[in-house]
């Protein structure tokens, strides 16, 4: 699924998204009808410019809740164990325990503290089978290349991807309790080529193997349960099917949308027939715009109609366990803020005419020099990168009305801003590194538990909002907790009160992501007292609901 966009290796989505671009520079897609309580403003963001102004400095900022304006309901924040995972699971208890930790744990210390993000969903990436070609397999970096189940003579070995099993069994030991397996490739004894990328960008699997690999993954769903006793809760059979994928760069194959839809209806079939309880995802767009527009390539864009609308050939919303759900990836339209919060609203509508289909946002990491915000080139632990991907996962949830949200490789060995752990490109032990990334993430998605749902949230005084400080507000009424979470992209703090509506909170707590701190958990506050929200930082206020 997303190619490791990142570093020196000029992935091949990298590659491929420059020639299919289709706005320029950054691509990618527009959306939703959600509730914007964000701010309008600044015609560009520059954080990390020090004249990043918000228009906020010397206020009281209110910022109203109002409990009966409710929007999606949240599924998941998750990530992927793409590709660092086969090779960190193998490391030492110390290293390898430590890193699940810091993805999976909802543990506190006893400051409260947090231990680590909570991800409540993790991604299993089924391999194809280049690490087993070796050299043969034509992708150059092994750290690319993902191993298979399966064997030549159609048996299968449970004991590989050993390394990424162990962090399956990780996060369920941490509580996480929804998984999601997907492919960027069919197991290359099924492909065109008998490799794991295309040739000329033509797709690699033919209509007569369609039912072949719906029972591989099928049988991976039953005999990953039957080792872990874990059963995925979704899986995704295909990846970006608008890219090319013929560089070698690593697994993948284009697919247009009647051959997706082939696909899926043979998985459902045969899902059905072991009475696997699994649901179907579709389809990991490789730009938002596919969803919504035919961007440039009608047979593989509008897949919001194509897929759930009932008078189109490839529809597929008849299926009993295809997951209600359309899912897409959010490279390259996160910048300029405006734009991204106009594509996203405009994906939003469409997805809004199709009843009770939900919106997955589903991988995600900075790419390309988004308009000169961001560059994602060169990795950096620090603080700015973290605030221009808070910024991205508030325009998707409150602009795009995403669902769910899903950051791509957990764990990275490269020069890139695609990671939220980083290592050494160490195959049996190495050292990591957290990145501010995480812990901004975190914000997110250690407090905004599945089930939560987004309510609205705005501020005083229109007139000098910007959108360098965001708003956004979830009531989760199983945990009975309000949640808050404001990114302040300027260089000044700015002073808030919080005004509740149809729902009683005395008490918040702030915890902290900024330069100085990961998640750091302030003094509990009266919610009707002024609350400093630092200088660039990541601050979700905790309250519970009496």
């Amino acid at each position: 699924m997303p190619v490791n966009h990142k570093s020196k290796i000029m992935s091949l989505r990298t590659q491929q998204r420059q020639k299919v671009s289709l706005f320029a520079r950054q691509k990618k897609w527009l959306l939703i009808y959600g509730f914007l309580f964000s701010v309008t403003g600044c015609s560009k963001a520059q954080i990390s410019s020090d004249n990043a102004k918000s228009g906020l400095e010397n206020k009281e900022v209110v910022i109203t809740i109002d409990a009966s304006g409710t929007y999606q309901k949240i599924d998941h924040f998750g990530a992927s164990d793409a590709w660092s995972c086969q090779f960190v699971g193998n490391w030492p208890d110390a290293g390898r325990n430590a890193i699940a930790d810091l993805l999976f744990s909802q543990d506190t210390t006893a400051n409260g503290q947090p231990l680590g993000i909570g991800l409540s969903v993790w991604r299993f990436n089924i391999g194809a089978g280049s690490t087993l070609q070796d050299e043969g397999s034509g992708i150059g970096d092994e750290w690319r290349r993902a191993d298979s189940f399966l064997n030549d003579d159609g048996s299968y070995n449970w004991d590989r991807q050993a390394g990424q099993i162990w962090f399956l069994n990780a996060a369920k030991k941490r509580r996480v309790n929804q998984f999601l397996a997907f492919t960027n490739s069919p197991p290359v004894q099924y492909t065109v080529n008998k490799k794991a990328f295309a040739t000329a960008g033509k797709s690699n699997l033919s209509v007569d193997k369609f039912d072949a690999f719906a029972s591989f993954l099928t049988n991976v769903i039953k005999g990953v349960k039957n080792k872990t006793g874990i059963l995925f809760d979704y899986i995704s059979p295909v990846n970006e099917p608008q890219w090319e994928w013929s560089d070698g760069g690593q697994e993948g194959t284009p697919f247009n949308n009647s051959e997706i839809a082939g696909i899926t209806r043979s998985l459902s079939a045969s899902l059905i027939k072991q009475n696997l309880s699994t649901k179907i995802s579709v389809a990991e767009a490789g730009q938002l715009d596919f969803l919504y527009s035919a961007g440039n390539n009608p047979v593989k864009g509008n897949q919001v109609t194509d897929f759930f609308r009932t008078d189109s050939p490839n529809y597929l919303g008849n299926l009993p366990n295809l997951e209600k759900a359309i899912s897409g990836h959010s490279y390259f339209t996160s910048s300029p803020f405006e734009q991204a919060s106009e594509k996203r609203r405009q994906l939003a509508g469409s997805v809004s005419a199709i009843p009770s289909l939900k919106y997955w946002m589903s991988e995600y990491c900075i790419l390309g020099d988004n308009s000169g915000e961001m560059n994602g080139n060169k990795k950096d632990l620090g603080i700015d990168p973290a605030l221009y991907v808070a910024r991205t996962i508030h325009n998707d949830l409150v602009n795009g009305n995403a669902s769910a949200w899903h950051w791509w490789v957990a764990i990275s060995p490269y020069d890139y801003k695609d990671g939220l752990i980083y290592i050494d490109k160490a195959k049996t032990d190495g050292s990591f590194n957290t990145s501010k990334m995480l812990w901004g993430f975190g914000n997110f998605s250690r407090f905004i538990r599945p089930g939560a749902e987004r309510i609205s949230a705005s501020l005083e005084n229109a007139d000098a909002q910007s959108n360098l400080f965001l708003v956004s507000s979830y009531k989760d009424l199983a945990a009975k907790q309000l949640v808050t979470v404001i990114v302040n992209s300027g260089i000044n703090p700015v002073n808030i009160k919080l005004a509740i509506r149809n729902l009683k909170v005395t008490a918040v707590r702030p915890f902290i992501t900024s330069k100085d701190a990961d998640l750091k958990p302030a003094a509990l506050t009266k919610s009707d007292q002024v609350i400093t929200i630092p200088a660039r930082s990541v601050t979700t206020l905790v309250g519970d609901i009496l």
